[in-house]
Formats: C-alpha cells, structure tokens, sequence
C-alpha cells in the first residue's frame, strides 16, 4: 500500500479514547472521546493545513523577517510565511519522524533537526504520544547532537474542539494575567499588557462569541500541582480541555480565522510554549542547549 502523503499513521488507544498519529511533523492527526472529536482533523491522505497538530521545534510561532542573531553571528531563516514575511513555526514540521517506540496506547517519534542556513545546530527531537483514562500526554524533547550551544523552544498546534458549532459557540476560560499586543498586520510583537477588564480578559469562563484571538498569553494563573490550564465549553455542556507545566509559561491563542467560510472558526487553536513568539530576537524565555544537553517540555489534552 501507498504511505499516504501524511505520512505512517499510528493508531492509539485507551479506554474511551482514539488517537491518530500522523509521521509527518508528529502530527496529531486525529483525538475523539467516544467517537467526539476533541480536536479538527485533517485528512490521512492530504497535506496537513493550518499546522494542524503539528510539532513546532526548535521555535514556536514566528521569528520576525526570519531574522535573528545568536553568538554574534546574524542569521538568515527561510521565510515560511510569506504573507508577513516571517520563519513561522521551526523547521521540524515537514520531517518525517521515525517510530523508536511503540504500543497500543504509545508512541514515540524521532527525528533530528539537522544543521542548515539559518539554523547552524542539529537537534535530535523525540515526541511521545501516550494514551490513559485521563487523555493524551505528550512530551517533546530535544537533546543537542551538534558542537556548539544552540537556541530552542517548542509547542504544540492542536485546534481543539469544544462540541457542536464553532469557536463563536464556545466558552473560554484562559487563565492569564498577561497578553503580547502584536501589530494589525503583521502580528509582530509590540509589548506585554495586563488583561484585566480588555477583551482578551477570560480568566472567569464567557463566550468566546465573534472575539478575534491571535496572540500569546503569559503570567499564567495555576492550580496548586502547578499546572495551567485551558478549558474550552460547548452549550451543551461536553468539552475539551488543555493541561500544560511550567515548561511552558506561554500559551498562544488563535480563532482560526480564515477567508474560505466553511473552515472560518473550526477550532480554537491552544498552543502552550516554552517561549514568547520571536524569543529568537527578544530572548525572552529562550533556552539555550549546551552540546549533549537535554530539556523536555509536555501537555495533556483531555475531554469534559
């Protein structure tokens, strides 16, 4: 048989749960909970759109004009998101991940970053996917192969799914103090504001309604295991929601806007990260992997 253009699927379950996983990017492809949809899909056999569960390393989000400095020595990315003009999302998520472990409710995927123009460091990068009752975990982490220290972040991009209708539907709540302003056209970050009483205010649950959503979110409020979480509700009172650590202080939003109505506002797009978009310029959170240093970082989506 074919392999389908997605990549090697890996089918996971346990319990109530089903999980696809996609070789390509170590997609999420598919996450249901008695046949409910907790994240949007995308097709086995077409090319993944709108970064749809994708694994993002070694940056999340955007490093603006795609350049950056580091060591001294200016760096040129390519310029993955043409319309503004950035390097949007890494350069892991078109790598086809090789299975190193696998179960019926876990795998593990592995692929390395290698060093390029742009990016002169080689990253091995290992994603475990791995089912129970209380959802699915991941964890991705890196271990620098190369000689010299290298800058990384990483996250996750699941458009979750709250139950019936679109993201205008739904209730939010998104415990954070603190939002990133961007610019109107280019989402290029701007500086930090305080949420309270502003329309990105959804520390207490309310609807989401026509919101516009395409920013980063720190100073995250966390319950007593030191968790952050996202909870997203439908009115029928079914829902899904995201569970992260303190590996990730940074939490992008996005409504998922698009021009094309019947995919406008499909999901809710939660993506914690362990740094701010453009932490290759601003340093903001950024780490830093010495030769032969390691760090991980992990979340846990699951129904209501």
């Amino acid at each position: 048989m074919t392999t389908p253009i997605s990549g090697t699927h890996y089918g996971l379950t346990a319990g109530d749960y089903h999980a696809t996983i996609a070789s390509v990017g170590a997609s999420l492809r598919t996450l249901e909970h008695r046949g409910r949809p907790l994240v949007v899909p995308f097709d086995a056999d077409e090319v993944r759109p709108a970064y749809r569960g994708a694994t993002l390393a070694p940056w999340p989000n955007r490093v603006v004009d795609g350049r950056y400095a580091f060591d001294g020595v200016e760096q040129q990315l390519a310029l993955t998101e043409p319309a503004r003009g950035h390097a949007l999302h890494g350069l892991a998520t078109w790598l086809d991940f090789e299975p190193v472990d696998r179960s019926a409710d876990a795998v593990t995927l592995a692929a390395t970053i290698q060093a390029q123009e742009g990016y002169p460091h080689r990253i091995d990068v290992a994603v475990a996917f791995s089912l129970d009752e209380q959802g699915l975990h991941t964890t991705v982490t890196a271990t620098n192969t190369g000689s010299s220290h290298a800058p990384w972040g990483t996250g996750p991009h699941p458009y979750l799914v709250a139950g019936e209708g679109r993201v205008d539907d739904w209730t939010l709540t998104l415990p954070a103090d603190t939002v990133l302003t961007v610019t109107e056209d280019r989402l290029i970050p701007v500086g930090l504001e305080a949420v309270a009483g502003g329309g990105f205010d959804f520390r207490a649950p309310r609807p989401i309604a026509d919101t516009f959503i395409d920013h980063a979110f720190t100073g995250l409020i966390r319950g007593e295991d030191g968790a952050a979480t996202v909870t997203l509700r439908a009115p029928e009172g079914t829902g899904v929601e995201m569970t992260w650590d303190g590996a990730c202080p940074w939490v992008q939003i996005h409504t998922a806007d698009r021009d094309i109505p019947e995919l406008d506002r499909l999901g809710l797009a939660v993506e914690p990260m362990t740094c701010p978009p453009d932490a290759f310029n601003s340093g903001s959170d950024l780490i830093v992997l010495e030769p032969g240093a390691s760090t991980s970082a992990g979340w846990t989506i699951r129904a209501i």
